[in-house]
């Protein structure tokens, strides 16, 4: 295996800095995988759907999160008709799992951040309990504590409802996991389907490859989840080299007077140092630009200096391998053969 900091020393314009590398903050790219995943999801979002729940597993610095916000963004997009018409419907929701600190994952945070998403500045579709006629806003249950558990669970519920949210996008919810005891963690999954129950919204959980186990906990809880592998860019697929490639080139262009032609023939050390993980391209690609705007002038140097150092890449590299070596033969899916014959008829000629 070639050095991941094999980068060509090439003859750079060192010209001041043109370009702003504030221009990368926040860039998100729609790159192939995440139009892959957003395909397959979008397939299996549906009403009445069996799958309350949707993993999407993959590394570290692959896309995850970006590609949770493309999915609520064009959820949104795809119904501002039917929103223009009806100012509470919100048809789907992200929220990030809390990382609280606390023993035990906190279902309190987290149903308070969705409430947060719900509530907003829109006015929610009227009806006799849980909306207050006056102001539109949702308003706690009558009864019990407004912010007792029990409370804010079923002002969710009805929150999700009300506001016609077709799917919840949990964001790191591996936190479920690392905040939860192993003897609890059907307890938490089970908590998640059953508020997918109630109220007709499908949960797509994002994260790690930690999320995978999951589906190992019973029979029940794996035939409600169906699970897909985000992926990162592999060097020996020829379609992910140019994919990888064609967001090399994105990148170059939203900076051109700053890299100019210069960042594209460093492909390949890009896809091996950042193992194909479009979200880390990113952060090194920030950091190059960020170190070009310290030294007043762009060098291949300060791109070498962005890179991920051999043991950062040797760490995330091992989390990897780990978590492809568990989730690919839970991914295989056999399909028998056909017969011939009808089974009834076969079955006769047996006996």
């Amino acid at each position: 295996m070639s050095n991941s900091n094999n980068i060509t020393p090439a003859t750079s314009s060192l010209s001041s800095l043109p370009d702003s590398p504030e221009k990368l903050h926040g860039m998100h790219i729609k790159h192939t995988r995440i139009e892959q995943i957003m395909g397959e999801l979008e397939t299996l979002i549906y009403p009445e759907s069996q799958d309350s729940i949707l993993l999407v597993c993959g590394p570290s610095g692959v896309g995850k999160s970006t590609l949770a916000r493309h999915m609520v963004k064009q959820a949104l997009k795809n119904a501002s008709a039917q929103m223009d018409s009806d100012a509470g419907l919100i048809p789907a929701v992200y929220v990030e799992a809390p990382s609280s600190g606390e023993n035990d994952f906190s279902w309190r945070l987290f149903y308070q951040r969705i409430l947060h998403q719900l509530e907003g500045e829109l006015s929610m579709p009227k009806s006799d309990y849980g909306i207050d006629a006056s102001t539109g806003r949702m308003i706690r249950p009558r009864g019990a504590s407004g912010n007792s558990l029990a409370a804010l669970r079923t002002a969710v519920e009805r929150g999700l409802r009300a506001r016609g949210t077709r799917f919840l996008v949990i964001d790191e919810a591996a936190h479920i996991i690392r905040q939860t005891r192993r003897n609890r963690l059907e307890i938490q999954l089970d908590t998640l389907k059953s508020l997918a129950n109630e109220c007709g919204t499908q949960m797509i959980l994002v994260g790690s490859y930690d999320l995978y186990q999951l589906v190992s906990l019973s029979g029940q809880l794996a035939r409600r989840t169906h699970v897909l592998h985000f992926e990162r860019y592999r060097q020996d697929n020829e379609a992910d080299l140019r994919a990888f490639q064609a967001c090399v080139k994105k990148f170059q262009n939203t900076l051109p007077d700053l890299w100019g032609e210069q960042l594209e023939q460093h492909t390949a050390a890009l896809l091996e140092n950042t193992l194909g993980c479009v979200g880390t391209l990113s952060a090194v690609l920030t950091r190059a630009a960020m170190l070009a705007q310290q030294d007043k002038r762009w060098t291949v140097d300060a791109l070498r200096r962005a890179l991920l150092t051999e043991a950062q890449r040797k760490q995330i590299l091992e989390e990897i391998i780990d978590g492809e070596t568990a989730i690919n033969p839970g991914l295989t899916r056999t399909m028998p053969r056909a017969q011939n014959r009808p089974v009834g008829r076969q079955a006769r000629s047996v006996a």
